[in-house]
């Protein structure tokens, strides 16, 4: 459903849920495409998974270094909806780096032929009820660690840290086993439930980029003005989360680790077998 607001603009509801509004929709599109792509050094292959709405391929195109983007959605009248309704949000669907393809990003990011493509990976699902909860699974994060570059990145998002804490968790202690580093970021979204919406973002171990996510790069010199919420500043506060907050997800954190120091040994074993 698509209902315009005095306040917000145009907002669109899927199953009684706000996904966007034209008022606020920047805050979560810029932060979610920015934040891994400001951690690269030099991000040329571009993933979106979901992100029908054109929001996130709108930011991605910002950056100059980015020569193919690949977005995979599985339901075009999201794609068709924002087109008529959400003009702002739906600029770069002609862009000539821009290959759509419409399947379940679930199956299609396991495919062989995608092993280490893409510099970085940006999940842009709904909830995790109904076919979107595939997406917030430790197979699927497998299957994006194996189709990154070394060094590469991948931001999904990540639910409340108010109301989904021990569902972040999970998603920071299975992502610790496998990436080489994972982190929450949070960003203000006034028409999100408590104003609030997370980020995960892991970084794959290697090449240039190994480091965490909370190290931007400079943005390039007349490209501030590309961005209505993005700042170096912003991307770093997005790391500074409250006390107990910090102190659920280190404890995640540190689980991970084991669980992922405990099964290296027993996979070299097998290798050398």
């Amino acid at each position: 459903m698509v209902f315009k607001s005095k306040s917000f603009g145009n907002v669109l509801v899927l199953d009684g849920v706000i996904q966007y509004t034209e008022l606020d929709e920047m805050a979560y599109q810029e932060m979610i495409t920015h934040l891994p792509l400001f951690a690269h050094p030099n991000p040329k292959s571009v993933l979106i998974v979901g992100g029908g709405d054109g929001g996130v391929l709108r930011e991605v195109v910002k950056h100059g270094c980015v020569e193919k983007i690949t977005m995979v959605e599985i339901d075009q009248l999201v794609i068709d909806t924002a087109k008529n309704y959400f003009t702002s949000m739906a600029p770069a669907w002609t862009d000539s780096r821009l290959t759509l393809v419409c399947d379940d990003a679930s199956k299609f990011i396991e495919k062989p032929e995608l092993k280490e493509t893409f510099d970085v990976i940006i999940c842009d699902s709904s909830d995790p009820v109904g076919p979107a909860q595939v997406l917030f699974e430790t197979p699927f994060y497998k299957a994006m660690f194996n189709a990154l570059k070394p060094g590469g990145k991948i931001c999904t998002q990540a639910e409340s840290m108010w109301m989904h804490l021990p569902l972040i968790e999970r998603l920071i202690r299975d992502s610790s086993a496998i990436f080489a580093n994972a982190e929450y970021a949070s960003t203000q979204i006034p028409t999100y439930p408590c104003g609030q919406i997370g980020l995960l973002v892991c970084s794959k171990e290697g090449g240039e980029s190994e480091g965490t996510g909370r190290k931007p790069r400079a943005i390039p010199d007349g490209d501030d003005e590309k961005f209505r919420f993005y700042t170096t500043e912003m991307h770093k506060a997005a790391f500074v989360l409250p006390a107990f907050v910090n102190r659920a997800l280190s404890k995640a954190r540190e689980e991970g680790i084991q669980k992922k120091d405990a099964c290296e040994p027993a996979a070299k074993r097998a290798k050398s077998q």
